[in-house]
């Protein structure tokens, strides 16, 4: 399927979107929010390339939008209208019209206490009073190089009780170095951005990856959990035992390799995966969500990439009605699949036509459950008074 990339003409009705491809920090918050309507703001979320200053950008938000409350974080690739970019500072606006907004900065991220943590957030929901008929959705973004967002959601989870879970892990590049996240005019590292939103629109929560079980397993013979660290699969070196699996030798192995055969764990009747971020000097793997002693992993195998996108986003219209916007959460391992297959133009088409807007992660969270190599979403449909802003 070939679809040539164009720029969208429709924008969405209940947020304002602002871009900047400008190298200074100081411009590219300037360009990105020339158009808006600052009278009308609730709150701001951006996502931020990895040659702009995290702590830089938190201060010109601060400076240029006094008045303005300002969410963000570094990334590992940007979601725009023209959808898939590198190099752009890519802002969202929300209007007091449509959405409220609440926000727990979590620091430190390492240690976590759970409890404190669940404790924390119920206190947030609680003192978050209710409006109408409005409903609540939570969104939460993280330090990538913090490994603690499995225990995060699970905390926020069991914390916010029935209000959904949904985010992404910030990222920097695929340089594996800081990442940050922004709150109250400065970047936080070791670090998490929580987020309640109430909004007066329908919403629906989306995700979906692109691999099935395939009958190969294996199992961790020796690990670290704390760190992610498989040292040793079916009593081998890990490295050297997955490269046997995927048939490629153990110098050979790189992100696009691990992208193209991730791992997979099951829980319950779902399958989630459980990604490769890097080898160890040592002959372990490095990964990007829990692994521990003995668990099992299943070798997985990719499907249609782009039927699954289409696919997945056209699953989630209400009504024969596409959304307004999606925030979406990206695995920047799919993007490097998708990149390696020559099928950025399409997907780009793809997530434009959808109205997707959001980032690349270092992972995933889906409703108490930190994943990998996943898009996961939130879909919001158009006001029903057709109202802007």
């Amino acid at each position: 399927m070939t679809v040539l990339l164009e720029k969208r003409l429709d924008k969405p009705k209940a947020v304002q979107i602002g871009v900047s491809h400008a190298n200074s920090e100081a411009d590219a918050v300037r360009e990105a929010i020339a158009d808006f309507n600052t009278d009308a703001i609730c709150f701001v979320l951006f996502f931020m390339p990895d040659h702009l200053d995290p702590e830089k950008v938190s201060n010109e938000f601060a400076r240029q939008m006094s008045s303005a409350t300002v969410f963000g974080c570094s990334t590992a690739g940007q979601i725009t209208a023209q959808g898939y970019e590198k190099h752009a500072l890519l802002v969202m606006a929300f209007p007091r019209r449509h959405f409220r907004c609440s926000s727990a900065l979590i620091k430190p991220l390492k240690p976590l206490s759970i409890e404190r943590t669940a404790n924390r957030a119920r206190v947030l929901a609680e003192r978050f009073p209710r409006t109408g008929n409005w409903r609540t959705v939570a969104l939460v973004i993280a330090d990538g190089m913090s490994k603690q967002e499995d225990l995060l959601v699970a905390a926020l989870n069991a914390g916010l009780g029935e209000i959904p879970v949904f985010g992404g892990s910030a990222g920097n590049g695929l340089a594996f170095g800081e990442t940050y996240v922004s709150h109250g005019g400065h970047a936080h590292r070791n670090a998490a951005l929580v987020l309640l939103i109430e909004t007066d629109l329908s919403f629906r929560g989306i995700g979906f990856n692109h691999f099935q079980p395939t009958s190969r397993q294996m199992v961790v013979t020796r690990a670290v959990p704390e760190e992610r660290l498989v040292l040793d699969i079916n009593g081998v070196p890990a490295a050297r035992e997955y490269a046997r699996y995927v048939n490629c030798p153990v110098e050979q192995l790189s992100p696009q390799v691990f992208a193209e055969n991730p791992v997979l764990i099951r829980s319950g009747q779902s399958w989630h995966v459980r990604a490769i971020q890097q080898v160890e000097e040592g002959g372990g793997l490095w990964f990007l969500s829990a692994i521990d002693d003995g668990l099992v992993l299943t070798l997985g195998q990719g499907r249609e990439i782009l039927q699954t996108l289409d696919s997945g986003l056209d699953h989630f219209r209400e009504h024969n009605q596409k959304p307004d916007f999606i925030i979406g959460f990206d695995c920047y391992l799919r993007r490097l699949e998708i990149e390696q297959k020559n099928l950025t133009a399409d997907v780009s088409a793809i997530l434009r036509e959808n109205h997707v807007f959001g980032f690349n992660t270092y992972g995933e969270q889906h409703l108490g459950v930190h994943v990998n190599q996943t898009f996961i979403g939130v879909a919001f449909f158009p006001p029903s008074d057709g109202a802007l802003y």
